[in-house]
């Protein structure tokens, strides 16, 4: 996958897992959420299922992009806490 597809599947995915969880931020921060969920989600997938974060258009990427974006998010929250 290509540097392009990375920085668009970070942003993507990261905006998806802040709606899911309600967080707050802006581009660059969902950006960021994305690329470190993305890296960790395929960690994940390639340790456990043995299957990583292939292709741009794999519903499976996307998956594993989403949920460590999604689990990337809850920690955070979790060693931060929520400020309100």
């Amino acid at each position: 996958m290509g540097f392009i597809a990375w920085i668009l599947m970070g942003l993507i995915a990261g905006a998806i897992a802040k709606a899911i969880l309600k967080a707050r931020g802006g581009w660059l921060s969902s950006l960021i959420t994305g690329l470190v969920g993305g890296v960790v989600g395929g960690w994940i997938g390639s340790a456990v299922f043995d299957h990583g974060v292939t292709s741009f258009f794999s519903p499976w990427s996307w998956l594993l992009a989403i949920g460590g974006s999604v689990l990337v998010l809850w920690l955070y929250g979790l060693v931060v806490g929520r400020r309100r």
